[in-house]
């Protein structure tokens, strides 16, 4: 029997496979092409946050903007 994937597992997978740091207006963009795509982007800026705190992703300015990669990523810059 497998374990469900959870909303954020989810998009965390989703940031880590796109080219370039995420909005948090592309991480809406993302989830709602996963099973939750009645998420909004008040549900994408909670996760990301979520996942900058748990080590998971990083947060880093973008022109000006908040955006979010993985911390390999950040690391390596």
């Amino acid at each position: 029997m497998s374990t469900p994937i959870t909303r954020r597992a989810w998009l965390a997978v989703a940031v880590q496979q796109e080219p370039a740091p995420v909005t948090t207006h592309r991480a809406a963009e993302l989830l709602t092409a996963s099973p939750w795509p009645s998420s909004g982007r008040n549900t994408a800026r909670k996760d990301l946050r979520a996942l900058v705190a748990r080590g998971v992703l990083a947060a880093v300015d973008t022109a000006g903007r908040r955006a979010y990669t993985t911390t390999s990523e950040r690391s390596a810059a």
